[in-house]
C-alpha cells in the first residue's frame, strides 16, 4: 500500500484550547508530509440571527455590528495563532476567514479546495460553544467527503 499523502491540510479552528491542540497536530502532520496548512475560521452568522433569518437581524439588532466585529476579531486571533505556530515549525499557513454556518462552510471549503484532510478539536470554550463545536465536529464527521481527524485531549472548557 502506498503512503498516505497529506499535501493540503485544513485546520478548522475556533480559538479554543481544543482547537489549539488540533492546530499543533495538524502542523506536525504538515511537517511530516511536507504539506501546506490552511487554517480556517468561520464567523458563525447563526449566532447573529434573532429568528433564524440572518439578514433581518441586521436591521433589528443594534449590536449586530459589534457582535460581528468581535467574532471576526476572535477569528483573526485564532488564525494568527495557527500561523505563528506554523512559522515556528517552518510550515506555511494560509489563513481563511469565512462566514456562515460553520459545518456547511467548512465542508464546502474543504471539498472545493480539494483538501486531503481536515483536522479539528472537539470542544469549544463554554457550554454553548461546546454544544456548537461538538455538533460542528459531528456534522463534519458525518457529511464531509474529505477525511476528518478529530483531536481529543485534555482541553480546558
Amino acid at each position: 500500500m502506498g503512503t498516505v499523502n497529506f499535501k493540503k491540510i485544513m485546520i478548522a479552528t475556533d480559538g479554543s484550547d481544543c482547537s489549539k491542540l488540533a492546530a499543533d497536530k495538524g502542523i506536525e502532520l504538515a511537517r511530516l508530509s511536507g504539506g501546506m496548512v490552511y487554517a480556517v475560521f468561520v464567523v458563525s452568522t447563526a449566532s447573529l440571527s434573532i429568528d433564524g433569518d440572518y439578514f433581518s437581524s441586521m436591521g433589528v439588532n443594534p449590536y449586530w455590528e459589534l457582535i460581528y466585529d468581535s467574532l471576526k476579531n476572535q477569528g483573526q486571533k485564532a488564525l494568527d495563532y495557527v500561523k505563528d505556530l506554523g512559522k515556528m515549525k517552518g510550515i506555511n499557513v494560509e489563513s481563511v476567514l469565512l462566514e456562515g454556518h460553520p459545518a456547511d462552510e467548512l465542508i464546502q471549503y474543504a471539498e472545493e479546495n480539494k483538501m486531503d484532510i481536515i483536522v479539528m478539536g472537539t470542544l469549544g470554550r463554554t457550554g454553548l460553544d461546546r454544544l456548537l463545536l461538538g455538533s460542528v465536529a459531528g456534522n463534519l464527521v458525518r457529511h464531509s467527503k474529505v477525511p476528518v481527524m478529530v483531536i481529543r485531549g485534555k482541553c480546558k472548557s
